[in-house]
C-alpha cells in the first residue's frame, strides 16, 4: 500500500467514522429531548401523596419510622401509595409527639380539594403554592422551623386545550404551562424580522453583484462577514442600548422592549446570511445571461431583476431560509429587547416572550413537571422550524415547477 492509498484510506475510515458518530448522537439528542417533553403528557408528576421533611431527622408515616438522612439521595421524600385515603405522620417537638392527619381524595377536580388536613395546635398549615402544602412548626430557635412539604401529584396535561393553546404561563405558583402567547411571540417577531430583513438583504445583495465594481465590494464583503461573526450578546446589547431608547422616544411609551426591537434586532442579525448567501447565487449566473439582455436592449436595471434575480432565485431562497431560521431559533439578543412579557401584543410597542427566551430564562432553576415542559416547548420550536423550512422549500419547488 502506497503512502497515498494509506492516508485515503486513513481519511475515510476518519469520515466515517465522524459522520456515523454524529448522525448516532443527533438522534440520540432528538430521542433524549422528545422523551422528556412527553412525558408531562402521558404520566402524573408522581403515583402519590410525597411528603417532604425539611429540618426534621425522623418522623413515622402510618407507622413506619424513617430516616431523613437514609432516604435514597435526590429522592428526599416518602410518597404515599396510590390507593391511599389516609394517613398520619408522627415526629417529636420538643419531646411532645406531634401528629399530622391526611385524609386524601384524588377524585376532587379542584387540587386544593384533593388533600386535607386535621387540625393541630402546635404549627400552621400554609398553601404556598397550587399542589403543595406546608406544615410548619416552631423550632427550637427562630428562623429554623421544622416543616412538612405535602406535595399532590399533577395529572397529565391535556396537549392541545392546557399547553398548545392555553394563555397562562405560571409554572410556579399555579403549575401552568400554557404557551399561546409565546407561539404568538415567536412567530410575530420571526415575521416581522423576515418582513424587514430579507428584502433590505436582497437588495443588498444585487447592489453589491451587479452595481459595484469588485474592489468595492470585496471591501464590503469584508464587513457583511463580521457582522456575520458578531456574537448574538453584542447585538443584544446594542439593541438594549440604542434601539430601545429610541422606540421609547419615538412612540413615548414607558419601555423601549418591545416587540418592535425584537423584529429590529432580528432583522439586522440575519442581514449577513440573507446577503451572502444571495450574492453567492447571483454572482454564481452565467454571464452570458447578462449579456444576451444587454444585447436585446435592456437595461443593466431591468436585466438584474428580470434576468439574473430569477435565475438566482435557488440560491436566494436558501439564504431567506437560513437567515429566517436563525431569526426563529434567536435567544439572547431576545430577551435583551424584547421586554420578555408573557402576553399577545396589542400594539408593535408591547413586550413579548418568544418560546426561546422561555427555555432560557427558566432552565436554571426549573424542577420537575417544570423541567419537562421546557422540553416540550423546545419539541414545539423544532416543529415549528421543520414546518417553515418545509414551507419555504414547498414553495421554492412551485416556483420552479412555474418558470
Amino acid at each position: 500500500m502506497t503512502q497515498r492509498q494509506f492516508y485515503e484510506k486513513f481519511f475515510k475510515n476518519l469520515f466515517l467514522i465522524v459522520s456515523t458518530t454524529s448522525a448516532v448522537a443527533l438522534v440520540a439528542i432528538i430521542i433524549f429531548v422528545f422523551y422528556q417533553g412527553s412525558i408531562p403528557f402521558v404520566s402524573s408528576t408522581s403515583d402519590g401523596v410525597r411528603i417532604i421533611p425539611d429540618g426534621i431527622e425522623e418522623f413515622n408515616v402510618d407507622g413506619i419510622r424513617y430516616v431523613t438522612k437514609e432516604l435514597p439521595r435526590g429522592e428526599k421524600f416518602v410518597e404515599l401509595d396510590r390507593e391511599a385515603t389516609e394517613a398520619a405522620i408522627e415526629f417529636t417537638l420538643a419531646g411532645e409527639e406531634v401528629v399530622l392527619n391526611l385524609t386524601l381524595d384524588d377524585n376532587a377536580p379542584n387540587p386544593a380539594d384533593r388533600l386535607s388536613v386535621a387540625e393541630f395546635d402546635s404549627g400552621t398549615l400554609e398553601y404556598p403554592e397550587e399542589y403543595v402544602y406546608t406544615a410548619i412548626f416552631p423550632g427550637a430557635i427562630v428562623g429554623l422551623e421544622k416543616k412538612f412539604h405535602l406535595e399532590i401529584p399533577q395529572r397529565p396535561e391535556n396537549f392541545f386545550t392546557e399547553f398548545m393553546f392555553e394563555t397562562e404561563w405560571r409554572p410556579t405558583y399555579r403549575k401552568l404551562y400554557g404557551i399561546w402567547t409565546m407561539i404568538v411571540g415567536t412567530i410575530l417577531t420571526s415575521l416581522g424580522a423576515v418582513a424587514i430583513g430579507v428584502p433590505i438583504g436582497f437588495l443588498v445583495a444585487v447592489f453589491m453583484a451587479e452595481f459595484i465594481p469588485d474592489r468595492l465590494g470585496r471591501i464590503i464583503r469584508m464587513g457583511i462577514d463580521l457582522l456575520a461573526g458578531i456574537p448574538s450578546v453584542v447585538y443584544g446589547f446594542f439593541g438594549l442600548m440604542v434601539v430601545v431608547p429610541m422606540i421609547k422616544e419615538i412612540f413615548d411609551v414607558p419601555s423601549g422592549s418591545s416587540l418592535l426591537a425584537a423584529m429590529l434586532i432580528l432583522a439586522i442579525m440575519m442581514l449577513p446570511t440573507v446577503i451572502s448567501i444571495a450574492e453567492t447565487s447571483l454572482r454564481a449566473v452565467p454571464r452570458s445571461y447578462r449579456e444576451g439582455s444587454l444585447a436585446l436592449g435592456a437595461t443593466k436595471m431591468q436585466t438584474s431583476w428580470r434576468v439574473v434575480f430569477p435565475a438566482a432565485r435557488s440560491g436566494v431562497i436558501a439564504g431567506a431560509i437560513l437567515g429566517t431560521s436563525r431569526a426563529v431559533g434567536e435567544t439572547m439578543a431576545v430577551i435583551m429587547v424584547a421586554g420578555n412579557s408573557v402576553q399577545v401584543p396589542s400594539r408593535i410597542t408591547d413586550g413579548v416572550r418568544t418560546l426561546t427566551a422561555t427555555i432560557a430564562l427558566e432552565m436554571g432553576y426549573a424542577q420537575g413537571r417544570h423541567n419537562r415542559m421546557l422540553f416540550s416547548v423546545g419539541i414545539v420550536l423544532f416543529i415549528m422550524i421543520l414546518l417553515l423550512n418545509w414551507g419555504i422549500l414547498v414553495m421554492k419547488k412551485r416556483m420552479a415547477e412555474e418558470k
